[in-house]
């Protein structure tokens, strides 16, 4: 497949989207706003000239919040365009940099070559970075016709997905040889992009910017005054964080075995999707457990066993509250979460068995002793009842997921010096 037919099949597939659309806003109504910006139309008031940054949603636009504040320290005249396709990534950016003007922020429109050319008529961005590997052939060929570089920052790409591109080497080869700079986590990926079609000369290897995650000292004074609100720094405190539709309930069947050892225990469970707190509560609710909404402002007391954590923006604040870390999106085949954030708190961490978007971070920690994996709700009770059981060696997995942080950092000034090149040719 050629972007001829790409784009033709593209236009024919409008329908399917629109019904995709239709379908996520009965779930999250939010997805029924703005859809002129899908479209480059409504666009908001844009200033051009500046640098445009696109993170598809909410964990790739809370990974590329340093490298954007770097930005605007680095060119205090220009603007910078984040652009994004999810109404939750939308929210994040905007609670970000909502004290920062020079932030600019729409979705970004389909990769329809009218839409791409519209929007970067409007924008006309000296620079464009795409975040991780949200590849997209019209956007990336009108800016080549523009001569605007494009970067990939912090690029992944797994065996699987790979293949999928390889499958289409006629879309695939062309885009790649039209980017400036490729910016990846390891060799494996870079070897990947480069047998893709990538030319050799624009692959960097430079590590994930994720283990460039810095931890305000405030926010861990702000958790140990938020516990002992709640009278809890004697509790055995617990998180379940960025879980999925179907492991919430494995959660919870964890946490009742739990407290028939604990039974002052707290849960906090956070799921991952906006959409899903509701029923998560009444799910809860339904189980039979003492749950508080951290969104109500009601306090935590001695008979509560479950806050849902149901806010944007807080989650490593509230992994700064707990003792042990279970990262989710592992439990079920959805390849699993940000592992780093309870890292750089050393917390003990917890995950799943699905972890194939997260390969090499979970294998550092692994291998380092500060990750432990589990596949069931007994596995994960077991799991958390032995750190809290044995402190000395949930602050042992702590320290050592802590070190592995420490000793990856870097991946963020690479990345910035390799965007500086690109900003002064």
């Amino acid at each position: 497949m050629n972007r001829t037919l790409y784009t033709l099949l593209f236009h024919l597939g409008l329908p399917l989207v629109a019904i995709r659309l239709w379908l996520r806003a009965r779930k999250a109504p939010a997805y029924a706003r703005r859809i002129g910006e899908r479209f480059a139309l409504n666009l908001p008031t844009l200033q051009p000239g500046g640098i445009w940054v696109h993170a598809v949603s909410v964990g790739e636009s809370i990974a590329a919040a340093p490298m954007i504040r770097e930005l605007l320290k680095r060119y205090p005249q220009l603007p910078i365009t984040v652009t994004c396709m999810t109404p939750t990534g939308s929210e994040r950016i905007q609670a970000l940099f909502a004290n920062e003007p020079r932030i600019q922020h729409c979705y970004l429109p389909y990769d329809l070559p009218w839409a791409a050319a519209r929007f970067l008529n409007r924008v006309q961005p000296k620079l464009a970075v795409i975040m991780e590997t949200e590849l997209w052939p019209n956007h990336i060929h009108q800016c080549a016709k523009r001569g605007i570089p494009v970067a990939l920052a912090n690029a992944r790409l797994s065996a699987r997905s790979a293949k999928g591109y390889g499958r289409f080497a006629r879309l695939t080869r062309p885009m790649l040889e039209e980017m400036s700079l490729i910016a990846v986590q390891t060799e494996t990926e870079a070897e990947r992009f480069r047998q893709l079609g990538a030319r050799p000369e624009c692959v960097e290897v430079t590590g994930s910017i994720k283990f460039d995650l810095t931890i305000d000292p405030q926010l861990l004074v702000d958790a140990r005054e938020l516990r002992e609100q709640w009278q809890a720094l004697a509790r055995p405190v617990w998180i379940a964080a960025s879980t999925h539709e179907g492991e919430d309930e494995i959660v919870l069947a964890a946490h009742r075995q739990l407290l028939g050892h604990y039974p002052n225990a707290l849960l906090m469970l956070v799921p991952r999707h906006p959409e899903r707190f509701n029923q998560v509560f009444e799910l809860c609710q339904r189980e039979g457990f003492a749950t508080v909404r951290r969104s109500s402002g009601e306090p935590v007391t001695a008979s509560t066993q479950v806050m849902l954590g149901d806010t944007m923006g807080e989650l490593l604040f509230l992994y700064a509250l707990a003792d042990t870390a279970f990262v989710g999106g592992s439990l079920v085949p959805n390849g699993g979460h940000n592992l780093l954030e309870p890292a750089a708190l050393a917390k003990p961490v917890l995950s799943g068995p699905h972890l194939f978007n997260f390969l090499e971070i979970s294998a550092m920690l692994r291998d380092a002793g500060a990750l432990e994996e589990v596949d069931d709700a007994q596995g994960l009770a077991l799991a958390v009842q032995r750190l809290f059981e044995l402190p000395q060696d949930a602050r042992r997995m702590g320290q050592a997921g802590l070190k592995v942080m420490q000793r990856n950092q870097g991946a963020l000034q690479r990345l910035l010096d390799g965007l500086g090149r690109l900003m002064s040719r």
